[in-house]
């Protein structure tokens, strides 16, 4: 079985059950932290409505949060939820502000990594830190089935 994300009629990602399911999840989780809805809706009937302008809100402040840490416990655990989220936003005509992420980030770092052997860390360089997720984004769009 399969379940499939929409913005009306037109169908952005079609996963099976266990991925839907497990994004869902992890999409409570990122609301939860960014203190935001994310634009999607329940899964009704095996469907998910998207609302393009909620979600796009929510992938550019999910993208902003995602910049301003150099954590790599928190990089790794979000990696691929926020590779994903990038897939729908493109698939729904989604804006991100690419040259403002790749900026120094605004504001202070979040959940910085201290180590006696390295210091503090911080947020990756941007226009690496922006290819980087693109690729990883771009490689994951193609196995995502619509």
């Amino acid at each position: 079985m399969s379940q499939y994300f929409d913005i009306g009629d037109e169908t952005l990602w079609n996963p099976s059950d266990g991925a839907a399911r497990l994004f869902l999840r992890q999409v409570a989780v990122f609301e939860a932290e960014l203190g935001l809805p994310s634009g999607l809706g329940r899964m009704e009937n095996d469907e998910c409505q998207v609302d393009p302008v909620a979600f796009g809100v929510f992938t550019n402040t999910l993208l902003a949060r995602h910049r301003r840490t150099g954590h790599s416990v928190l990089l790794a655990l979000s990696e691929g939820f926020v590779a994903t989220v990038l897939v729908l936003a493109g698939r729904a005509g989604v804006p991100v502000d690419w040259a403002g992420l790749e900026a120094v980030p605004d504001g202070p770092l979040r959940d910085v990594q201290a180590s006696a052997r390295t210091g503090m860390s911080g947020p990756a360089e941007g226009g690496a830190w922006a290819a980087e997720l693109r690729a990883r984004a771009a490689e994951l769009g193609r196995g995502m089935p619509r």
